[in-house]
């Protein structure tokens, strides 16, 4: 079953100040002051509008910037980059596809062994699916991204 993700005016609604200026208005929250920048639990984090799919815990690594950061999303395809040329700079916007929620921005200082991009993500922009909770969430397809790492264990 392919779930359909879109922008849900309802979610948008429910969102609070913060994550609002954020999602819909591109805002950046404050380093070390959100709620998943050391997050260090398996799951999946998805868009908090639309709930479509975007970045997993495997892939999620300690930048030291403050914010989440991750070396590639679930699935390019619900990943939108776009030139930022704010704050006299030129960056990389990253956007869901499905909800149009700005996530936050691209660098190319991640990891080099992991392809060398850093997704640096807004918490705001994200809702954590804990691996416990993904097929009881509708998300049950993405528990093999945690087999390798579960038989490691």
């Amino acid at each position: 079953m392919t779930q359909d993700y879109r922008k849900d005016q309802e979610a948008v609604s429910r969102l609070t100040s913060e994550q609002y200026a954020v999602t819909q208005e591109a805002a950046t929250e404050p380093a070390f002051r959100n709620e998943f920048w050391n997050n260090k639990d398996a799951g999946i984090y998805v868009d908090i509008v639309s709930g479509e799919p975007l970045f997993a815990s495997v892939n999620k690594y300690d930048s030291r910037s403050g914010w989440p950061s991750f070396t590639v999303p679930i699935d390019p395809a619900n990943i939108v980059e776009k030139k930022d040329r704010s704050w006299g700079m030129t960056r990389v916007e990253v956007r869901s596809a499905h909800g149009d929620s700005h996530l936050g921005h691209l660098f190319d200082d991640g990891p080099a062994e992991a392809g060398g991009l850093r997704y640096c993500i807004n918490s705001a922009a994200l809702r954590f699916i804990p691996l416990a909770d993904l097929e009881k969430d509708g998300y049950g397809e993405y528990r093999q991204l945690f087999e390798a790492e579960e038989a490691t264990r």
